[in-house]
């Protein structure tokens, strides 16, 4: 059962302390203040919570480099982060799609580790499997060629050499394209694979797959095992807000909580 925070139970149980908070596509951005403010609401108050926290990829809306953290919006992030880390919780991070030039740099100042994707885990008697999610979309062929070429470390170092106003204007540039090439997509070919999944899962037996990307907020059941779908966050766009985390109870139980 999904909960959400206005469930009487469920306040009660988020004064106990959880194993680990997983969250993934917040897609920060200044253009963005109210889901800023609410993830920043989220760090000082419901991940001091718990022993770690996984950033699943996806935190900001895009990221040019690390001497682009040098802005006072980033800072403001990197310092909320930083100060979560201070506090004694663990912050792991997995690259997304939209800040996979996060570097170590980064890492050091906002006390955050950087992992690989996929990363296996053993948190308590949980066996978990953990990923941003887009490799998994294979049906989405032109995006997978990029996705190769960018993650190329010759293609990194040649990008990060250019000024920094010059990557910025690149990356808006392939935005609007990727956003104008996605209307012509159907759903279907932009979500993950289910042959993908099955292949991924299969050289982690036993473990549950947790992912975002998609924006397809979901608990399925697949042949080896259950696979959660983190949501996206947007608290500008709709009349509703939208995101959350997962939440590793002390007993194991994985539990959607909403803001």
């Amino acid at each position: 059962m999904l909960a959400t925070k206005s469930d009487p139970k469920l306040s009660n149980k988020l004064q106990e302390k959880a194993l680990a908070l997983f969250v993934s596509d917040v897609h920060l951005s200044d253009a963005l203040p109210r889901t800023t403010d609410y993830f920043l609401r989220f760090l000082s108050e419901q991940a001091r919570n718990t022993e770690r926290l996984y950033l699943l990829g996806d935190l900001f809306e895009y990221w040019a480099g690390d001497d682009d953290g040098e802005n006072s919006y980033n800072q403001e992030i990197i310092g909320a982060l930083r100060a979560l880390n201070d506090f004694g919780v663990k912050i792991f991070w997995i690259a997304g799609n939209r800040d996979f030039l996060i570097g170590s740099h980064f890492a050091q100042s906002a006390g955050v580790e950087l992992l690989n994707d996929p990363t296996e885990l053993r948190i308590g008697e949980c066996h978990l499997l953990i990923s941003h999610g887009d490799a998994l979309c294979t049906d989405d062929t032109s995006y997978m060629t990029f996705r190769a070429m960018v993650r190329q470390t010759e293609w990194q170092t040649a990008f990060l050499a250019k000024p920094l106003a010059e990557r910025k204007a690149i990356i808006l540039g392939m935005r609007k394209a990727s956003n104008t090439e996605q209307q012509n997509k159907s759903m279907a070919i932009m979500d993950v694979n289910p042959d993908a999944v099955m292949s991924l899962c299969e050289q982690y037996p036993g473990a549950t797959l947790i992912h975002g990307h998609t924006h397809r907020n979901a608990i399925h059941q697949e042949a080896h095992g259950l696979r959660y779908v983190l949501p996206d966050w947007d608290c500008d766009h709709h009349q509703n807000k939208r995101g959350g985390w997962l939440r590793l109870d002390s007993q194991g139980k994985l539990e959607f909580i909403y803001i």
